[in-house]
């Protein structure tokens, strides 16, 4: 196949292939997003896994379009619904294949409960990875950086190139990665092993779905 090899022009001069096109435009965007963190300060961390997510995002995406449309839909409705409900709170929502993982800090168990029963009743939501803590919200230091950590985590995902990195989500909630996706075990071993060996992680969470 013309990703799996090298090729050459008719001059004999080697142009890369697409897979290298891919590896090549993902670290440069990544190293223009780290540079300007650098120069803005934390907040800037909190942009950069969209950022790169984004562009990645379209490249090779093991969902089909209508679930990454499903996955947003259910983020905004989701966010929306136990804001409505849940007062006084800090929950991230996050959607990977109509999986939906719901992370931060409720004051109550009953609290916890509701998030849940309301992720759960969403329009295609297929099941919930209920990580919400009962505790006090925590502080804006705290989550830039996680922010920062789930950075460091898809800029070694990308220099590591054992996967595509589109291939995993990355989400990071006081220290603690969790990692969602459609992949092959392999690909979830090395991920894992990334995000372990990545300075500032807690601990690592798998929620991933299996393609072997």
């Amino acid at each position: 196949m013309a990703d799996a090899a090298e090729m050459t022009d008719g001059k004999g001069i080697r142009r890369m292939n697409g897979i290298e096109k891919f590896r090549a435009a993902s670290a440069t965007r990544l190293a223009l997003i780290l540079a300007a963190a650098a120069m803005l300060g934390g907040c800037a961390a909190a942009v950069i896994g969209g950022a790169v997510g984004g562009g990645v995002l379209l490249a090779e995406d093991r969902r089909t379009v209508g679930t990454v449309t499903e996955d947003q839909g259910i983020e905004l409705k989701t966010s929306s619904r136990i804001g409505e409900t849940v007062r006084g709170a800090h929950i991230n929502v996050y959607s990977f294949n109509r999986q939906v993982l719901l992370s931060g800090e409720v004051p109550t168990a009953a609290a916890r409960e509701d998030a849940e029963r309301i992720a759960r009743a969403v329009e295609n939501v297929r099941g919930v990875f209920n990580e919400l803590q009962v505790a006090g919200n925590s502080a804006l230091t705290t989550r830039t950086n996680d922010a920062f950590i789930t950075s460091k985590v898809k800029a070694r995902f990308v220099d590591g190139q054992k996967f595509s990195p589109v291939h995993v989500k990355v989400t990071t909630e006081s220290g603690v990665v969790f990692l969602m996706g459609l992949v092959k075990r392999g690909e979830a071993d090395a991920a894992t092993e990334v995000a372990r060996t990545t300075g500032g992680v807690v601990k690592v969470v798998r929620l991933f779905e299996y393609l072997d």
